[in-house]
């Protein structure tokens, strides 16, 4: 297949990347649109492989080539069929963290071919760039993501790590990255090259962990989309390193778009990127501020049906304390219960409830809830006072008051799901403490607040079975 078939053929995949990256907008036609990208890639992977520079290699190199495909495609199908939906967000961090090693292992791997490349580099400090990029933005991505991986699957505590001096160590840090980078790109020995090239992976692979040690596991979402956007920056880089047309866009449109949803979820808390990745937020547990009035009222699960079963407007309202219990099948069985009782049903989702962009989208749409009961947060909180009961479930700063009622607050301006409004509501939560990052939810303590403790699969299917007795 030559050089110009080939391309057309990268044309034909990029666009099916765009299509597909375009229908994940919309949870209705997300299936569709991963499938669509996944044949993008299947078409590219497959016009690579038959290049005629890959056609003429020998059998020990096909060999090598079917393995590979063999046992990553292996990993991949037991990835999806057993990785549980609680564990999702560390599997994404894992993602995240090989294509980020992937594209470090490209850019090294073809300096070492350097010398016995058989025609000169176009553009040698270009080459030279592209390589150090991929390497170092790759490396960023390898270790940053183990250590979000470490964080979100409880391996390592959730909080933010501060001591003194650490930013500057940081930045001394990123300031030997550049030092190393620059030495590579102008360095006319090769050895002196290469020793410089491994200095930049290893240095990258301590920004990485250093950059995302100081980020309190709240901030978590904004990370692994950070982290998303870097993977394919540094694919796009590799891109260059290897000439490869389709890998330079599937990487540009992997980076753009996690830039874009990073950007998102940092409005959608109030807080510009510097604070999510500077300001140790979460390092210490807070009282939310201002002293807490009131105290938590418990109620039990028969007094909660009755409240509900005379209630004719239900929003339900989930983080990440329902991926914990697995209980979105039961909330989809209470609420259609509700519903054929003549209640007025709605599932109020916060750009950045759970461990990462979309968590509690992609939990509810396994549990088949109708996707026009899904509301964001800007179309539910004119009504929420309307609404005679609001369930929470396992969410804390998303709905937190302190972030609209207290001015010395951390969270203070957070723009947040005003279940405070609703005339009565329900807390489900394991025990009293606080929530990921660290923050005491002053909701608990309002008035119309009820908490209902325990497990929240049992509570709900326990509340499920009074309305079936």
């Amino acid at each position: 297949m030559n050089a110009s078939v080939i391309n057309i053929v990268y044309i034909i995949s990029a666009i099916l990347f765009i299509f597909g990256i375009k229908m994940l907008g919309k949870a209705d036609t997300a299936r569709r649109g991963n499938l669509l990208s996944s044949v993008g890639m299947l078409v590219a992977v497959l016009a690579t492989l038959l290049d005629r520079q890959i056609l003429g290699a020998g059998a020990a190199m096909w060999a090598l080539i079917i393995g590979g495909i063999a046992i990553g495609s292996a990993i991949g199908w037991a990835a999806a069929k057993f990785v549980k939906m609680t564990s999702m967000p560390e599997m994404v961090a894992l993602l995240n963290g090989f294509g980020g090693l992937a594209s470090l292992l490209v850019g090294w791997a073809d300096f070492q071919y350097f010398p016995n490349k058989g025609t000169p580099v176009d553009n040698l400090y270009f080459y030279k760039t592209a390589t150090i990029l991929a390497v170092l933005i790759g490396g960023i991505t390898f270790t940053g993501s183990i250590y979000a991986w470490g964080k979100l699957s409880g391996k390592i505590s959730g909080k933010a790590k501060v001591f003194a001096g650490q930013k500057l160590l940081n930045a001394f840090v990123a300031i030997l990255c550049v030092a190393a980078s620059a030495a590579f790109v102008f360095a006319g020995e090769y050895k002196c090259a290469h020793n410089c090239l491994i200095a930049g992976i290893a240095l990258s692979m301590l920004l990485g962990v250093a950059a995302v040690m100081p980020i309190g596991g709240g901030d978590m979402p904004v990370v692994i989309s950070l982290l998303n956007s870097f993977s394919g920056l540094a694919a796009s880089a590799a891109g260059f390193v290897i000439q490869n047309n389709v890998l330079i866009v599937a990487g540009c449109l992997v980076g753009a778009s996690g830039v874009i949803l990073s950007v998102i979820m940092c409005k959608a808390m109030n807080r510009t990127l510097y604070n999510v990745l500077f300001s140790g937020f979460g390092a210490k547990a807070s009282k939310a501020g201002g002293e807490i009035k009131g105290e938590m009222k418990p109620i039990s699960a028969d007094d909660a049906y009755f409240v509900l079963e005379a209630a004719q407007n239900v929003v339900f309202i989930p983080g990440y304390g329902m991926a914990v219990a697995q209980a979105q099948h039961a909330v989809k069985e209470l609420a259609a219960i509700l519903e054929e009782k003549g209640a007025e049903v709605r599932f109020a989702i916060h750009p950045v409830a759970g461990r990462m962009p979309g968590h509690m989208n992609v939990l509810l749409a396994e549990a088949d809830v109708p996707y026009e009961q899904l509301c964001e947060m800007q179309d539910v909180n004119p009504i929420m006072e309307n609404v005679d009961v609001a369930i929470v479930i396992g969410a804390n700063d998303v709905v937190n008051p302190a972030a609209a009622q207290d001015k010395s607050s951390p969270i203070y301006g957070m723009p947040i799901i005003e279940a405070y409004k609703a005339k009565t509501v329900f807390c489900l939560k394991r025990g009293q403490g606080a929530g990921f990052s660290g923050l005491v939810n002053t909701l608990f303590y309002a008035p119309n607040t009820r908490m209902l403790y325990g497990d929240a699969k049992s509570t709900i299917t326990d509340l499920v079975s009074k309305f079936k007795d």
